[in-house]
């Protein structure tokens, strides 16, 4: 498409904690660096809402699937004309979607692989409400290369950041490693804030724990914590990614049958879990091969106080814990500004995939258009 230029672009997200669609408003640049603007959180309305977590429970049919995809699908666009009222149109939107299913595993129906992954939030919605160009569905790209389709932030925090461990945590935790010595890499850590709000709202009637205050009132229970932490998803190497599939509603459940009695110390534990799953995770796969200065956390988790105070606590002591906000970026629009970096480089026919973190045989262009 010729010589690169600087675009406007929107970029849309919505993770797995699946409480609001980040929009934010970016300028990226033909050196693939990205200025924000500005950003806003849309909230589901309540019976999309209500309808998205009744999928989450494998509680919707074909029907319920297709009637959400463009119901997101105008929760989307809606959320990107909100900046475009204010800011006019711009060059494109990309939008990450809804995740609804992600299901990693190599496994084989007639000899195909059954690995897949469905992200709803239709872009053809998207595309004619707002009158932008709208590339979306970025993951299945990547499977159909033999990728987990996941992370695919990495891309972006290997342009972003130098020599550091960049840790997100939204619903599900994941990290890039980026080094001077090695090939960018990242991988899901294991649960950010899922099991997390999902106690708060079965114990406390509360979305989440709002800076962690619940957490620090309450002990931690080792023997529970030391439980917890021997579940085999902490143990697989890399390339590895997780989600709702399966820390569900069922896995939080059962490990609640041997929680402790105090409600409080049950959110400490998991806020504790949070943290030590990443720290082990470190130790595990990164710390044997390369020395980061600095862990750098976005995310929803960067505003836990607990979570930052544990993950102090358990990091080694010469090496920095800081936030996104240190570096210019916003904690909470982060991901949203990485997918707009990787619409923008779809845009472009630039390969947008790490095959280091999400174990495809090849880089590939992801991104579907819709004009």
């Amino acid at each position: 498409m010729g010589d690169k230029q600087t675009l406007k672009v929107i970029g849309l997200m919505s993770g797995t904690s699946c409480d609001s669609i980040d929009a934010c408003l970016c300028e990226v640049n033909p050196d693939l660096s990205c200025t924000f603007i500005k950003g806003i959180n849309y909230v589901y309305p309540p019976h999309i809402s209500s309808m998205l977590f009744q999928s989450f429970r494998g509680n919707s049919d074909i029907k319920d699937l297709c009637r959400l995809n463009f119901l997101v699908g105008e929760c989307f666009a809606e959320a990107a004309n909100i900046l475009i009222e204010e800011f006019g149109k711009p060059d494109l939107i990309s939008s990450h979607g809804q995740t609804i299913y992600h299901y990693p595993y190599d496994r084989k129906t007639d000899g195909f692989s059954e690995k897949s992954t469905l992200q709803i939030g239709e872009g053809a919605v998207i595309a004619e409400r707002t009158g932008v160009l709208t590339i979306s569905d970025f993951r299945t790209r990547d499977i159909a290369a033999g990728g987990q389709g996941a992370p695919l932030v990495c891309f972006a925090d290997e342009k972003w950041f130098k020599n550091a461990l960049v840790q997100n945590i939204g619903g599900i935790s994941n990290v890039t490693v980026v080094s001077d010595n090695l090939p960018t890499f990242g991988f899901d850590t294991g649960c950010g804030n899922l099991m997390i709000d999902y106690c708060m709202k079965k114990l406390f009637g509360q979305p989440y724990d709002k800076d962690g205050e619940i957490a620090l009132s309450g002990q931690v229970s080792e023997s529970w914590l030391d439980c917890l932490l021997q579940d085999e998803y902490y143990f697989a190497p890399p390339p590895k990614t997780t989600g709702r599939e399966y820390f569900n509603e069922n896995y939080i459940e059962n490990i609640l049958k041997i929680a402790p009695k105090e409600d409080a110390d049950i959110i400490a534990t998991l806020t504790a879990l949070t943290a030590k799953s990443i720290v082990q995770a470190y130790e595990r796969f990164v710390f044997p091969l390369t020395a980061p200065q600095s862990v750098i956390v976005g995310g929803g988790g960067a505003y836990n106080k607990a979570i930052m105070k544990f993950l102090k606590r358990y990091l080694p002591e010469n090496i920095e814990l800081k936030t996104h906000e240190d570096f210019g970026l916003s904690n909470n629009f982060k991901e949203a500004m990485a997918f707009a970096l990787l619409g923008y480089c779809a845009f472009y026919g630039i390969p947008n995939n790490l095959p280091e973190c999400t174990g495809a045989g090849k880089r590939v262009v992801m991104g579907k258009f819709n004009y």
